[in-house]
């Protein structure tokens, strides 16, 4: 999948609470080595990825299903990325 085909913005509809249950929070994140384009590709294999946004240490995808969230969820829990567990 080529990355700068999906279209992703930064908005992961915060104020919008019926898009909660298909964001997923990625804890525990080196974001001094992980960039947004590293998230969007591990996460896209579960579902389409609406939004993206990542801040120190932790980052959001946003769904467009619920299902997808807890497919990524199951899929990335306790995932080592950069030297880091994801999640702990």
């Amino acid at each position: 999948m080529n990355i700068t085909t999906l279209n992703l913005f930064n908005i992961t509809n915060k104020t919008d609470p019926r898009s909660l249950n298909s964001r997923v929070f990625i804890g525990n994140l080196n974001t001094a080595v992980v960039k947004k384009t590293d998230i969007e590709l591990i996460f896209a294999k579960y579902g389409k990825i609406t939004g993206c946004s990542v801040h120190k240490g932790f980052a959001f995808v946003q769904y467009a299903c619920e299902r997808n969230a807890r497919s990524a969820v199951a899929g990335e829990n306790s995932r080592m990325l950069a030297g880091q567990t994801l999640g702990k």
